[in-house]
């Protein structure tokens, strides 16, 4: 009996060891504020917020990945409690929706064989991407509505999925299963910040579109009859949409998919009729918002890029206001373009139309002498973007009777080199000097640098050493200059403390590695400022803290270059190809430039990353095309022919088409997918 008991009291002995150190070794920690959140959630585990289950949601609201706000089956208490656990404020959720993104079914599309696998399109995708076509596009089997957990997603009569809005949360179940990507959730952030992808059924024309309007969108609109809704599809990527109905290259017309059997669509004479409906009647068609961020933007410069930046970055729920130096709104718009053509009437429509998004207006402000960057930084601005034109733009203004700066300790190369021949053009010495590019005047450049007291010169230049940038005698003269030239690299960004510049980051375009140079003078060696996006420098940032510094002390600043295209080479630092060193090519083009900007603007402020580059779009992408057209009958284009002025405005040009034309025009339109597009007839007979 005693031996039993010494037994059991031994192996108990020896259990409780074990069960010990198998709770130190194999203890999990519990963070007391995830279990705090998840106590607080309902434990629905629905999926409905997008993650799998109560417990996993709460974590990724105390990591900051979901919102106070995310379960959607719990009301505004809960949100109330969950937010006096993380000792933040509950903001307003912008609804996101999902969207299918392909227009033709299997049964509308081309079909390369009969599928008779298992009705999922996961299986389905596996065999060569699919029975269709197109490699990009919807399969139609339904599995996204078996996903739904709401009810929220059917199969149409055209066999795509559509989407019922009242019930739909925006949970991405649906496109977490779908295999081609073609069910998205979207929401008025995501399409202004989103770059197109490959993964994208996009049509030629959209492709083509600097800007990248849904055109088939607001043409089918408009042969529907609903011209407001015409309108908000054309404002979702143009602010300016009634001024650049009349002077817009028309890009997307060159790659009308028409073309390949007679004339294109008329795009931008649709534009013109939908824009001119807006005009008549008088109140604008304004553009949803996301709720507000409390982000206060500044914008430099009130030309169309930076009206652009300001609308956009009103959009995304940002407080944008625009610093214009003259007393007008505009830029080239107003100076260039012949009134025959352009109205001043048609751009006030657009800017007033800007205004009232909440964008903010001070004209008579002029960078580097009414204000400065980190002076605005310092009001409480949570970032600022220079979009001041180039020298063209000075030209027109007539402001080149002195130097010109935008942020602290820049300066343009042909202000530098007018200086030596114009003692009212004065440019600060500096004694740590770098030049950006400049080419083989840049002798010249270091020489005024020395003679003005200069004692450390760098020069940066994108050209490799063994192409042909600087001769023989362009070399020496740098060298007794005692200029140092980095070769095959780029300026990534600028820092500074108060008023003056401090550090020049530049990157190795071959190895991607990253330097510092001190700097206190940066001469800039185009016809233009860098589009940059200024915010405070913020170290040790707490999560839930705001990211404005306190007015005490030196405001320590960066500027950061936007996001780029990968484009086959490397593309980072100021004047790689994507860079605009004067003025756009076109209006349109800048006002994507804004678009961009915004976005830029945006992921800083909001501390998010950026889209990922490498699918993104770009001249060398290989897309599928087609490249001819297979029943589709010759339909002449309507010819816009001029008619009396709109109402109310001055406009001597064509006004545009009436219903009846406008009509006619739009129902030429192909309804095009990626390699889809809408057959008129059938073995050489017209469709009745």
């Amino acid at each position: 009996m005693l031996q039993s008991i010494i037994l059991m009291g031994g192996l108990g002995v020896i259990i409780g060891t074990v069960l010990a150190i198998a709770s130190k070794a194999f203890y999990v920690y519990e963070d007391p504020t995830v279990v705090a959140v998840a106590g607080a959630l309902p434990g629905a585990n629905c999926g409905g917020c997008g993650y799998p289950g109560c417990n996993a949601n709460a974590e990724a609201i105390v990591k900051g990945l979901s919102a106070v706000n995310s379960c959607v089956a719990a009301g505004a208490e809960v949100a109330l409690e969950i937010a006096a656990i993380m000792g933040v404020a509950v903001s307003d959720r912008e609804p996101e929706f999902a969207g299918p993104g392909c227009y033709y079914s299997k049964d509308a599309a081309d079909m390369e064989y009969q599928y008779l696998g298992i009705t999922d399109c996961r299986a389905a995708e596996m065999l060569f991407g699919g029975m269709k076509v197109c490699r990009i596009g919807c399969l139609g089997l339904g599995t996204c509505v078996k996903a739904c957990m709401f009810g929220a997603l059917t199969i149409g009569r055209d066999g795509l999925p559509k989407v019922d809005r009242s019930k739909c949360t925006g949970c991405g179940a649906c496109e977490r299963v779908c295999p081609k990507h073609i069910i998205r959730l979207s929401s008025v952030t995501r399409r202004i910040l989103r770059e197109y992808t490959r993964e994208e059924c996009l049509t030629p024309c959209q492709r083509a579109c600097p800007t990248g309007i849904d055109i088939k969108e607001y043409i089918r609109l408009i042969r529907e009859g609903d011209y407001e809704g015409s309108v908000q599809v054309i404002k979702e990527r143009n602010p300016f949409p009634t001024v650049i109905s009349r002077i817009c290259p028309a890009i997307c017309e060159s790659k009308c998919r028409r073309l390949l059997q007679d004339e294109s669509v008329a795009i931008n004479g649709l534009k013109r009729f939908v824009c001119d409906y807006e005009m008549n009647l008088n109140r604008r068609v304004l553009p949803y918002k996301a709720p507000a961020t409390g982000k206060k933007v500044a914008v430099i410069g009130g030309g169309v890029e930076g009206l652009s930046v300001a609308f956009f970055s009103a959009r995304l729920g940002h407080e944008p206001t625009v610093f214009e130096a003259t007393d007008s709104l505009g830029g080239i718009l107003r100076k260039a373009v012949k009134r025959e053509r352009l109205s001043m009437d048609v751009l006030d429509w657009d800017i007033e139309g800007i205004r009232q998004m909440g964008v903010d207006i001070r004209t008579g402000a002029k960078a580097g002498k009414d204000f400065s960057v980190d002076g605005l930084l310092k009001q409480g601005f949570h970032a600022v973007f220079t979009a001041t034109g180039g020298w063209d733009s000075r030209l027109l203004r007539g402001d080149t009777d002195e130097a010109e700066t935008v942020f602290p300790g820049a300066y343009l190369f042909i202000d530098l080199l007018r200086s030596k021949a114009d003692d009212h053009i004065r440019i600060p010495s500096g004694k740590k000097v770098v030049i950006a590019g400049g080419e083989r005047l840049v002798a010249e450049a270091a020489e005024i640098l020395r003679e003005n007291g200069s004692t450390n010169i760098t020069v940066i230049s994108r050209k490799t050493e063994s192409e042909p940038l600087f001769d023989r005698d362009t070399l020496e003269r740098l060298s007794k200059a005692g200029a140092d030239v980095i070769y095959h690299s780029g300026i990534t960004k600028v820092k500074g403390e108060d008023g003056r510049l401090t550090l020049i980051e530049y990157m190795e375009l071959n190895t991607g590695e990253k330097h510092d140079v001190e700097a206190d003078l940066l001469i800039i060696g185009a016809g233009r400022f860098p589009e940059l996006v200024f915010i405070p420098e913020i170290k040790d940032q707490q999560e839930g803290k705001s990211d404005q510094p306190e007015n005490q002390g030196p405001m320590l600043w960066e500027g950061y270059e936007l996001q780029k295209k990968p484009a086959g080479k490397q593309e980072s630092g100021f004047f790689s190809d994507q860079d605009v060193i004067s003025e756009y090519a076109s209006a349109v083009s800048a006002i994507n430039g804004g678009r961009k900007a915004a976005a830029a603007i945006h992921y800083r402020v909001t501390h998010t990353g950026f889209q990922d580059a490498s699918d993104m779009i770009t001249e060398t992408s290989m897309l599928q095309d087609v490249f001819i057209l297979n029943n589709v009958n010759m339909v002449s284009r309507v010819i816009m022919n001029p008619v009396d002025r709109i109402k109310g405005t001055e406009d001597e040009f064509s006004t545009g088409f009436s219903v009846e034309q406008a009509k006619q025009e739009a129902n030429r339109c192909l309804k095009c997918g990626l390699v889809c597009y809408e057959k008129t007839k059938i073995e050489g007979q017209a469709l009745k």
